[in-house]
């Protein structure tokens, strides 16, 4: 009994964090448009496992667009 479905896909590609391949060490919340790709069209922060960031990273980034949020440089959810 094989699985034809499980052999024929290739193994998935681990995702790398964005902020470790640039080697940034600290994640500035006053620029709006990096922060953006980490954010839905809904306002939502996106889960680590979507966006690839390392747990230290993703920490941060969090954090970052909580303060972009709290002085209106991002907007809390989706307009409309």
């Amino acid at each position: 009994m094989s699985r034809p479905q499980q052999d024929a896909m290739p193994p998935r590609r681990r995702k790398t964090c964005l902020f470790c391949a640039d080697k940034v060490d600290y994640i500035d919340y006053k620029d709006p448009n990096k922060l953006r790709k980490f954010v839905t069209e809904r306002g939502k922060i996106l889960p680590r496992r979507i966006s690839g960031n390392c747990a230290s990273h993703q920490r941060t980034l969090s954090q970052a667009i909580k303060r972009s949020r709290d002085i209106a440089l991002l907007a809390y959810a989706a307009e409309g």
